[in-house]
């Protein structure tokens, strides 16, 4: 099987090849540095490759093998995003003001190797995350599969990039206003963002306080339930845990969901923003798909609340933790300074006012699933057995997941931190809202647009519910499949 082909099997498939003897670990591990080498020097994707490490590791997942071993991800390369821990690396969040590498592995990361997995390489990322457009003055742009002169969104990119080349099968990111989300739409991946709380982000207590999660970009569905089975659960130090799940997110992909109440629309959550028509016809043409796999899917007017006052002060509080870690802050870029310098209206007490005032928002925002009477934890529970369909509002709720097109790399150039928001509000225009509340959302491929690049849906469930978004997400894979494109660049 020629490298190509191996990386672009997926995580499941590779981790069944090794598991059956017919695919070494080492194998899958030349194949994705072969193919870093080749394409990365294109798309910048890797801040780092850990070429001889990981090959060190996949032999010895292969001695493991060999003497009897299984784990899930046993022998499967897999990438991280720069702003988690990988033992004896820098962790930089994307920018050049930390030098010291960290002695221990993110709690993500040890689960993904405590799975078998093989640690490749850092992917790129704009500095701590602050914007959906992967650039960063340490690192340069990283570029598009699909369109090499387009972004790839963010703050995910490089693990979007990896994925979407076939760089590697899977990649974790982070998700604190769509960075899993945005990324996955604009290069053609599956992209969920899960329950706040279902995924440790330890050793830090929160990532952005409640805004951000840790997650996969992954080219299947069935991928990214299998990653989040192993990523899943609480730790020690741990601000926020989810509900725990009532079965294996790979069993519930597995069954098919009974008919479901799915609310459609276009309206963004952000004032100002008008979506892309392209966008508006992708979420019409997947409703309709939708109505065909026998859902009752019909257009709502969600009454989103204004949640800037919420979202802001963690965002900055965010930045703000973060950069407070940072060795040499001189080197900080000047858009983070200035975050630094607005973060400083903003105490530690007015974030936690602003965490707060999410939970109250959160219970707004809900109302589209539980209906007007009801607070976001009433509603009946869901997943494979729930029985969907009952109480007083929607299961699932389908947007476009971006209101913009890709724009062309370079989009940071030159830009403060206002200009910088007012280029980010189109990307964030659909996802935002859901980092607040704390709900579990997918951004689902949807075809491709007039300009080569892909769409994308979001699908967006109740809280501690990911089990029906990937339940539909694998419903709608199935209809019209989106795992055996490859892009230009790859």
């Amino acid at each position: 099987m020629e490298d190509a082909e191996l990386m672009f099997e997926g995580v499941a498939r590779q981790a069944e090849l090794v598991r059956t003897g017919k695919v070494s670990a080492r194998r899958l591990t030349e194949a994705s540095l072969r193919r870093i080498a080749l394409l990365d020097p294109s798309l910048n994707a890797f801040r780092v490759v850990l070429a001889d490490r990981a090959l060190a590791e996949a032999d010895a997942r292969d001695a493991a093998r060999a003497s009897g071993a299984d784990g899930p991800l046993l022998g499967v390369p897999i990438a991280v995003k720069d702003e988690l821990d990988v033992a004896g690396e820098v962790t930089t969040f994307g920018g050049a003001a930390n030098r010291t590498p960290v002695a221990q592995d993110a709690e993500a990361v040890r689960r993904l190797r405590a799975a078998g997995a093989v640690i490749i390489g850092k992917t790129t990322m704009p500095e701590f995350g602050q914007w959906p457009f992967t650039e960063s003055a340490a690192h340069g742009y990283t570029r598009n599969p699909w369109d090499t002169t387009r972004t790839t969104g963010g703050s995910s990119g490089g693990s979007a990039a990896a994925v979407a080349a076939g760089l590697v099968g899977a990649a974790l990111g982070g998700d604190g206003g769509g960075s899993i989300r945005i990324p996955a739409a604009c290069c053609g991946l599956f992209g969920l963002k899960p329950q706040r709380g279902r995924v440790s982000t330890a050793p830090h207590p929160h990532l952005w306080y409640a805004l951000g999660t840790v997650g996969p970009l992954t080219r299947t569905v069935l991928d990214s339930a299998l990653l989040y089975d192993v990523l899943s659960g609480p730790a020690d130090g741990d601000r926020w845990s989810a509900r725990p799940a009532g079965t294996s997110l790979v069993r519930a992909v597995a069954t098919t969901p009974g008919r479901l109440r799915i609310g459609c629309s276009a309206k963004p959550a952000v004032r100002g923003v008008r979506p892309h028509p392209e966008h508006v016809r992708a979420m019409r043409e997947t409703a309709r798909v939708l109505r065909e796999l026998g859902h009752d899917v019909r257009e709502v007017d969600p009454r989103y609340p204004d949640t800037t006052a919420a979202f802001l002060p963690q965002f900055c509080g965010g930045v703000r933790s973060e950069a407070a870690a940072m060795e040499r802050p001189e080197l900080l870029e000047r858009r983070t300074r200035q975050t630094l310098r607005v973060a400083r209206l903003a105490p530690e007490a007015a974030v936690e006012w602003a965490v707060r005032a999410g939970e109250r928002l959160a219970v707004r925002a809900n109302r589209v699933f539980t209906g007007p009477e009801s607070g976001p934890e009433s509603g009946p529970e869901t997943g494979p057995d729930s029985g969907h369909g009952s109480g007083s509002g929607l299961d699932l709720l389908l947007t476009p997941t971006i209101a913009e097109r890709p724009r062309a790399v370079g989009v940071l150039d030159g830009a403060g931190m206002i200009t910088a928001m007012l280029r980010s509000f189109p990307m964030i225009a659909y996802t935002a809202l859901w980092n607040v509340t704390g709900n579990p959302a997918a951004s689902v491929p949807a075809g491709r647009g007039s300009d080569g690049l892909p769409l994308a849906v979001q699908l967006v469930g109740r809280q501690h519910d990911e089990a029906t978004v990937l339940q539909v997400a694998a419903q709608l894979e199935a209809a019209r499949p989106w795992a055996d494109g490859r892009p230009p660049t790859s």
